[in-house]
């Protein structure tokens, strides 16, 4: 079977994304024919992406090592009935915005958002920045002002709008693959970042002004 033309039917995404797809389903196999050690690698490689994730919903570091920890302990201990119809980042991040709504719910914890993955470089958060463009001109001071206010409006957005918002914002995913992630259509995704980016603007309003 030719694993790029598979995955070019199941996946529409960026040419580096599909080729990254590739080459993880092919390690992938290699651990449902029973190579463990061949699973290391993709951990290594979406660990920190897994980790930046959770985080940006927890706002708690001891919580988001666990629960990534545990979302890798969940793929693995799943890994046979993963088919390839989807990427397998995305599946690991479903994996991943699963067990921290989960852990959420049970523990009640508060969700914060977080500005540390938003570098100076960075074209993520383009939204979020663009919510102050023109009333500060400081951005180090800024993230520091604006980072409580966000918090408490990301409290008043549901769990799967505050999801959309960081998996679109920070960590940069299409809306294709937010839709394999949280499993709902594309038209869904878009709809939701709408409704979030209207709310957020409209429970900062006060605070831009």
């Amino acid at each position: 079977m030719d694993v790029a033309k598979s995955f070019d039917k199941t996946v529409t995404v960026a040419p580096e994304r599909q080729q990254e797809a590739s080459a993880d389903w092919v390690a992938v196999q290699k651990v449902q024919a029973g190579d463990v050690a061949a699973f290391d690698p993709l951990i290594l490689k979406y660990r920190e992406r897994v980790y930046s994730v959770i985080y940006n919903l927890t706002s708690n570091r001891e919580d988001a090592s666990d629960l990534t920890q545990d979302t890798f302990i969940k793929a693995f201990k799943s890994i046979t009935r993963f088919k390839g119809k989807s990427s397998f980042f995305t599946w690991l991040y479903r994996i991943a915005v699963n067990s921290t709504l989960t852990h959420l719910k049970k523990n009640r914890f508060r969700h914060f958002f977080s500005f540390e993955k938003i570098s100076e470089e960075d074209k993520s958060g383009e939204f979020i920045e663009g919510l102050v463009a023109t009333t500060k001109s400081d951005k180090g001071t800024l993230i520091n002002e604006l980072q409580e206010k966000l918090n408490e409006a990301l409290q008043k957005l549901s769990f799967k709008h505050r999801t959309v918002v960081t998996l679109f914002e920070i960590d940069q995913l299409s809306h294709k693959e937010i839709a394999d992630v949280v499993g709902c259509s594309e038209g869904t995704v878009r709809s939701r970042l709408h409704y979030a980016k209207q709310e957020l603007q409209a429970l900062l309003n006060d605070y831009l002004k």
